[in-house]
Parts: structure tokens; C-alpha cells; sequence
């Protein structure tokens, strides 16, 4: 994808980041999950009150990583997806591992399967080496962290559903459809349209 095609806003990109590739070292993997997150209009993100020198990346160029520490733990990558200096990105849910299997097994030996190795936000940051000090990369520079196109399509009927984990103190931007997925995966984080225990 081009930039210009990043450009486009939360909403319009999400579903189109399906089936492309996240790629990092020798490890790669389809993505078959992501979240829609916006800026001040949405309450659910990071950018919501404005901007800190946490969530700098996510004003930043399209096509750029944002990557977050979840509960101080987890890293989590998204994808910038704005004009820059108007805040929005998508977040990885899941990857379907494609290549450097055995080095994500070596990465997250508590996955029951290869489908889990990648299936959560945290899980596939683990499976692919990617943390915090990766925030900023440009995800189309060919090397380090990469977007790559393969020539897989999103699919033409993606899986919607609301975003996961937000809890209520972000009001009705919880129950917001900006979830989804490729329909038949086995790497996704939960199944959609029910309510099961998050993966981290």
C-alpha cells in the first residue's frame, strides 16, 4: 500500500491493512486482525485528550508505527493512518505467521499452536521482536519493521465487530464496530460476535 493510501483516515484503512503483510528480521506474518482507533471524536484513543510524548507517533507521517506498552507490558503495533499532525491508527490484532516460525516459537514457546503464535496484539510484538523502541519506524522504508503487499486482497466481506477490552469508561465508544477480521482465519484474537476471554 502507498502512502497516500494510508492517508485515508481509521476507518477507511482498517479493513484494507487485511492480508497485507507485517514483516520484522526473517519473521512475517498475514494481518487478519486490526482495530480502528481515531483522534479527539474518538473516546477510546489514545489521541482522545490530545497529545503526549506517549502517543507522539500517532500525528506522525501515514505509514508510520505506533507502538504502546500495554498495562506497562505488552508492546502493541499500529499503523498510522492520517494526514500527518491529525492522529489515527489502526492496531495489529493478528497476524497468520507466514515466515520464521521457528524463531516466533523460540519467542512465545507457551503457544498451544502455531495459529496462537501471532493471535493478540501482544502475542504477535512478542512472535516478531517488535517493542517499544521500534515507535516511529516507517513501515515503508523496506527494512526493519515492514508493510508488505503480497497481492492478496483484503477480503471483499470482511468480519465486523466491537473493539475488544475497552471496558466502560470510554462510554458508547466501546461498543463502536471497528473490528476486522478475515473470515475462516484461525490465527484471530477471539472469535467475532461473541464474548470469550482476551488474549493479550
Amino acid at each position: 500500500m502507498e502512502r497516500e493510501g494510508l492517508a485515508q483516515g481509521a476507518l477507511a484503512v482498517a479493513p484494507r491493512l487485511l492480508n497485507l503483510v507485517l514483516a520484522h528480521g526473517s519473521t512475517a506474518g498475514r494481518i487478519v486482525e486490526v482495530e480502528a482507533y481515531r483522534g479527539a471524536d474518538d473516546a477510546a484513543s489514545h489521541a482522545f485528550r490530545g497529545r503526549t510524548r506517549r502517543n507522539g507517533s500517532m500525528y506522525s507521517s501515514p505509514g508510520s508505527l505506533y507502538v504502546y506498552a500495554s498495562h506497562g507490558m505488552h508492546a502493541c503495533a499500529n499503523v498510522v493512518c492520517d494526514q500527518e499532525g491529525s492522529a489515527a491508527a489502526v492496531l495489529i490484532r493478528a497476524l497468520e505467521p507466514l515466515a520464521g516460525l521457528e524463531q516466533m516459537r523460540r519467542r512465545r514457546p507457551s503457544a498451544r499452536s502455531d495459529d496462537e503464535l501471532c493471535a493478540g496484539p501482544g502475542r504477535l510484538c512478542a512472535a516478531l521482536g517488535i517493542g517499544v523502541a521500534l515507535d516511529g519506524a516507517d513501515l515503508l522504508a523496506g527494512e526493519g519493521v515492514r508493510l508488505l503487499d503480497d497481492g492478496t486482497r483484503p477480503p471483499e466481506v470482511p468480519l465486523v465487530g466491537q473493539r475488544i477490552g475497552l471496558g466502560t469508561r470510554v462510554g458508547p465508544a466501546a461498543q463502536l464496530p471497528w473490528r476486522f477480521g478475515v473470515p475462516g482465519s484461525g490465527s484471530l484474537s477471539r472469535p467475532f460476535g461473541q464474548r470469550t476471554v482476551t488474549r493479550a
